[in-house]
């Protein structure tokens, strides 16, 4: 896809206040690390008690996948749920903005070395994400050590779409369109690394009806064994998660899938929904609740889950 250009319409009214809320980010990202962690805190507070719709989205979610816990345990996850949010807000403006140096010093790894192990057999790696909260400033640090290619959803509004463009290709390869499946076949048969995140409802094109935490008909996308089965790829997850006492954040990659994909689009959805899910639990209270997770129903007929 054509990589955005910066272009003087910019400079239209029409974006003047595109222009302030990027300016506004700007300069908030060079405060200290822990202040920005307590802001966000603050943001997602307020967003708890302002985005009703939300916080029903999020509310339904966690009643669906962890019946286990208490009223009081899933509402403490709800709201910290909403703090990681807030926080996730400050940490695009880090991801795109902060200099090297100081990213580095928030950056732990393990496992990173399996990239390269897979890169060996020359077609390819899907490295496997999913919706955790800091999920756009970790793209940034695990490029830092393996720049990456990345499918990604491009922004309605171009100057939004140049910085998050230019801001998420920083110290990674390039952005794919989400739509782009050839250019993510031809980045895999140039044997680079691509991250792709199934972990989301994409609608009944290409789905199976497996089990997700306690949700056993959770909406899945085959496209994982789609890009595999075209590519014969590599595949390892990467776990993100964002540690405690501004600590900073981990990423760590698992050694390559064995005999996957075994062929059966059910078993494969259902086992990568289990990986995705053991990272989760590592910190539930991190991961993208406020997505319509379960919106498509077997039953094309069945109520919505979030009414």
């Amino acid at each position: 896809m054509e990589i955005p250009q910066f272009s003087w319409r910019f400079f239209l009214p029409k974006y003047w206040f595109t222009w302030l809320g990027l300016a506004i980010l700007y300069l908030i990202s060079w405060l200290p690390y822990r202040l920005q962690l307590g802001l966000g805190v603050v943001v997602g507070r307020l967003l708890y008690y302002l985005a009703k719709r939300r916080r029903h989205i999020a509310k339904t979610n966690i009643d669906i996948c962890f019946p286990e816990l208490s009223v009081a345990e899933k509402t403490k996850m709800l709201k910290a749920n909403f703090d990681s949010a807030g926080i996730a807000f400050f940490e695009s403006s880090m991801g795109w903005f902060w200099p090297t140096w100081r990213l580095k010093s928030l950056c732990h790894y393990e496992g990173i070395e399996h990239i390269e192990t897979a890169k060996k057999h020359g077609k390819g790696v899907l490295v496997v994400a999913y919706h955790m909260m800091c999920l756009e400033i970790c793209g940034r640090i695990l490029g830092l050590k393996n720049p990456n290619v990345a499918f990604y959803r491009p922004h309605n509004n171009a100057l939004m779409e140049y910085f998050q463009y230019h801001g998420r290709a920083r110290d990674n390869k390039y952005l794919i369109g989400a739509k782009n499946v050839k250019g993510l076949l031809h980045a895999l048969a140039e044997n680079e690394s691509c991250i792709y995140l199934p972990d989301q409802d994409y609608g009944r094109r290409r789905c199976a009806f497996v089990r997700f935490f306690a949700e056993p008909q959770a909406c899945t996308t085959t496209g994982t064994t789609l890009f595999v089965g075209q590519s014969n790829c590599q595949v390892v997850i990467a776990h993100t998660q964002r540690l405690k006492n501004a600590r900073g954040y981990k990423i760590t990659i698992t050694p390559a899938l064995t005999n996957y994909p075994t062929g059966n689009d059910e078993a494969d959805a259902a086992y990568l929904n289990k990986l995705i899910e053991q990272g989760i639990r590592q910190a539930p209270e991190q991961y993208m609740w406020l997505h319509r997770r379960f919106k498509t129903r077997p039953d094309k007929n069945a109520p919505s889950v979030y009414k």
